[in-house]
């Protein structure tokens, strides 16, 4: 039983408006925060195109996406987060931009309300530690993509009370997720085999060992995976997969962690990913992954 009702999420972009749908599926007020208008558009544009593809596969009850979208708000104004039991910040990858985030929060949040971070490299202490509420901070990382993934690891850093730990665990069963617990080092459990995982694919490219839907299609088929490494990078978009791997291999220096540099050719191309039509893949649509 969750006493949290109202959740915020910071940040519209892939992963913040797949966590705003997971929120408001599951019956929380959801307020969507970013500081650029059309980023808000784009993800409600996107919301309510999964939640109709949902209700018509019969995965929701008629009716029920209307409903999820009379619950869910956007704002480009910090301080509407303010009415907020939880806060799930979901920007970018780097330690500054997060603890400006935070900061200002701090500024218009009630004690009362819980931060939580998705990173899924930089240390949640760290992260805290300029949030102005270590003990009511801790780190939720969903799984990408959040309305169609289940799992969340939970990971509480060194300031982190229990009771606030419990609150954002009882919070995650509540959206309908599966969460598990893990300890405040790089990656966690899924990124510190994932990120690694996906770079070997990218060099595999590189090398011309294999075109990338006949890779795709190999972990696919022989590994039992729903969706092919490439496919997930794409989804992922290069700009963050970057971002992913200067986190990750400043941290932990592992070779595999580095970042390969077709990513950074394909950036430079503007191929990044599915957000713009082409990446390892090309798409006829930059719709949200399917319901």
């Amino acid at each position: 039983m969750t006493t949290i009702q109202t959740i915020g999420i910071a940040g519209a972009g892939t992963m913040g408006a797949g966590i705003a749908i997971v929120a408001a599926r599951a019956g929380f007020r959801t307020i969507v925060f970013d500081t650029r208008q059309d980023a808000l558009d784009r993800a409600r544009g996107q919301t309510e195109a999964f939640l109709k593809k949902s209700e018509e596969r019969g995965k929701l009850p008629p009716g029920a996406a209307a409903e999820a979208l009379e619950r869910w708000e956007g704002t480009t104004q910090l301080s509407e987060l303010a009415c907020c039991d939880l806060i799930i910040e979901a920007i970018f990858e780097d330690l500054g931009v997060k603890h400006l985030l935070f900061s200002q929060l701090h500024e218009v949040c009630p004690e009362s309300t819980i931060f939580a971070s998705n990173t899924s490299t930089i240390s949640i202490t760290e992260i805290a530690g300029g949030s102005g509420r270590p003990d009511r901070f801790v780190g939720m990382h969903f799984c990408l993509p959040a309305q169609l993934m289940k799992l969340i690891e939970m990971s509480p850093g060194l300031g982190t009370s229990e009771e606030t730990f419990q609150k954002a665990w009882a919070c995650a069963v509540a959206l309908g997720q599966k969460p598990v617990t893990t300890q405040d080092t790089p990656g966690f459990i899924l990124n510190y085999f994932l990120i690694p995982f996906n770079n070997d694919a990218i060099r595999l490219v590189e090398q011309g060992v294999a075109d990338p839907a006949d890779i795709d299609l190999a972990i696919k088929t022989a590994l039992g995976y729903p969706m092919g490494p490439l496919e997930l990078l794409d989804l992922v978009g290069m700009d963050t997969q970057k971002l992913l791997c200067e986190a990750m291999h400043g941290l932990t220096h592992e070779p595999r962690a580095a970042c390969p540099p077709l990513v950074r050719r394909m950036i430079a191309a503007n191929h990044l990913g599915k957000k713009t039509g082409r990446g390892f893949h090309t798409y006829g649509n930059t719709k949200m992954f399917g319901a």
